[in-house]
């Protein structure tokens, strides 16, 4: 054999070459250099950043299902991690007081992943866990500023995670076969199909693919469990704090939303596909903070953990091509769903996330204002208004009894938050999951210095894991340096070693390995772990609360739809 034949055949596999630790690996593209670094852990991966899993959705593509991915020549460098999507910052849009909250940035040549690996030869093809990102369906990335692989990797397990399109970018529809929606849940779809290709060169298994997601990455999740576009691309999920259920996932007149940007920009129009032209040629930047809104309620109830306005939705046209096309309540009904081991999960303390936009905004006070404010998305977008106020003044009752809505009573309104906008909907929609594979559920209610959002509630005398706090224990965040001591070592190895176990063998704690014998979910005993100081085992929790919601939604007339 040539040296040049052998050359080439060792590039279908692994080829190490250059100085330091850099390596090159082909995948169906072409050749990929990444390179071998440390984790915070002292463990050492492989590390691929940036690869294109779908071609560029520019110009006429803006808005539309993503296409596969082109071919290069020569070999491209993983070094760094690709452009994020348009967006503006995370952070910023919690707590004005770090920046300018409507600064957009990001480039439309987005779709990209990342790929970690800690053995790019195994004897045993590696479980992967593939990782969509949180942010309320406009901000976010795959990138390890949030993301980072190191607690993770150590488990020997590989770490893909995404870039999607955010946004009108990733859910703008027009009801028509070329703009149905749901964009940004098709580049998802694109990089689980990639990773089907591509993830033996990486030592992985297609067959063991677990998607993970929290907030509307867990929304996505659950989306993906029910859509037949997603069929045979992962085994398991796990989902933290979110589900299609939730409050935030209410697409109200999605198409008046797509005229109204045009308004917004200049074009008045009843033409579809001038409407279409138009959008497709104005700046990204245009674009991003356009909130379009189609009543003039909205400009008041439209407040974070409600109702989103350009979230995943059922596609009014219906063919091979759609996403959703079927309300997701009819699909769990008849149990025509993706069969998946599944594990579900929230924190105790969801709503703390937001004290700081409550604190630098009028958003307690539209609520002790206007009483409908406290109604779910959903029956107010369908009830009339002598309903909505019945309901509001059950549910302010509920929570608060004689006292008022405001700062001074902070702790019954985070109880009601918490559980409007993230409990009673992650139990139901899991508490109508067909017996199709294992399930699990926790509750996360560790804290420590780790608690970046969490911090938020002490000077409420609030304590306890916030929405998005459980992602600091999953993952290792760059873009800060949080607190890695004894405390916080013992908490990440356990909810690491959890969710790495379900990854690998459909049981969090197979044999007890957890120090606890976790019993799966069902909707009768609803067996749970609670992730705290200590791991303990629980049944039924909230149910009382979860009921009193349950009679919100029978007396609004809407339960039918639910079921």
């Amino acid at each position: 054999m040539t040296i040049s034949a052998l050359f080439l055949l060792c590039l279908n596999f692994l080829v190490v070459c250059g100085s330091g630790d850099r390596v090159i690996i082909r995948v169906r593209q072409g050749q990929l250099l990444g390179e071998k670094i440390k984790a915070i852990t002292g463990v050492s991966y492989y590390s691929f950043k940036g690869i294109p899993y779908a071609k560029p959705p520019l110009g006429k593509l803006r808005f539309k299902a993503p296409q596969d991915p082109e071919p290069w020549a020569g070999v491209r460098s993983a070094l760094v991690h690709g452009p994020v999507c348009p967006q503006n910052s995370l952070f910023n849009i919690v707590n004005p007081s770090d920046g300018d909250p409507s600064a957009a940035f990001g480039d439309e040549d987005c779709l990209f992943l990342n790929v970690y690996t800690p053995n790019l030869k195994p004897n045993k093809p590696l479980s992967v866990l593939f990782v969509i990102p949180g942010g309320a369906y406009v901000f976010g990335s795959g990138n390890d500023d949030i993301y980072g692989p190191d607690f993770l990797i150590s488990k020997q397990i590989i770490v893909v995670t995404i870039n999607h399109r955010l946004g009108p970018l990733g859910f703008l529809s027009m009801g028509t076969p070329e703009v149905p929606g749901n964009a940004a849940m098709k580049d998802q779809v694109a990089g689980l199909k990639w990773v089907q290709k591509n993830i033996k060169y990486f030592g992985g298994d297609p067959n063991c693919v677990t998607i993970i997601g929290e907030s509307s990455g867990a929304a996505s999740v659950g989306f993906h469990l029910l859509s037949p576009m997603s069929k045979g691309l992962f085994r398991r999920v796990i989902s933290m704090s979110g589900s299609p259920f939730a409050d935030w996932n209410t697409f109200f007149k999605p198409e008046r939303r797509a005229f109204i940007i045009g308004e917004n920009l200049g074009l008045v129009t009843q033409n579809k596909t001038e409407l279409l032209h138009f959008l497709q040629s104005v700046k990204v930047e245009q674009l991003i903070n356009q909130t379009a809104t189609v009543m003039a309620s909205e400009e008041t109830t439209n407040v974070i953990f409600k109702m989103e306005l350009f979230p995943p939705l059922v596609e009014k046209v219906c063919s091979e091509n759609s996403f959703i096309c079927e309300d997701p309540k009819k699909t769990l009904k008849c149990g025509n769903v993706n069969k998946a081991d599944v594990m579900f999960s929230y924190n105790n303390e969801e709503a703390v996330y937001a004290l700081p936009l409550y604190e630098n905004s009028d958003i307690v006070n539209r609520y002790k204002r206007y009483p409908e404010m406290f109604v779910p998305s959903e029956i107010l977008t369908k009830a009339s208004a002598d309903k909505i106020l019945k309901l509001a003044d059950k549910i302010k009752k509920y929570y608060f009894g004689n006292k008022t809505v405001g700062f001074e009573n902070i702790r019954e309104f985070i109880n009601y938050q918490n559980y409007m906008s993230f409990v009673y909907a992650t139990k139901k929609f899991f508490r109508s999951w067909p017996n199709v594979g294992n399930r699990y559920f926790f509750e996360f209610t560790s804290f420590s210095r780790r608690n970046y959002m969490g911090k938020n509630g002490v000077r409420y005398g609030i304590k306890g894991a916030s929405h998005y706090d459980d992602i600091f224990y999953i993952y290792s965040p760059k873009f800060i340096n949080l607190p890695l001591g004894v405390l916080e070592y013992r908490l990440i190895q356990d909810i690491t070693t959890a969710v790495c176990n379900f990854a690998k063998y459909g049981n969090p704690s197979p044999r007890g390995s957890l120090g606890v014998n976790w019993p799966q979910y069902d909707p009768f005993k609803q067996a749970y772990v609670q992730f705290g100081e200590n791991l303990t085992v629980g049944y039924a929790h909230d149910e009382s609360e979860y009921y009193f919601w349950e009679s919100i939604y029978e007396e609004a007339r809407l339960d039918q739809k639910r079921h």
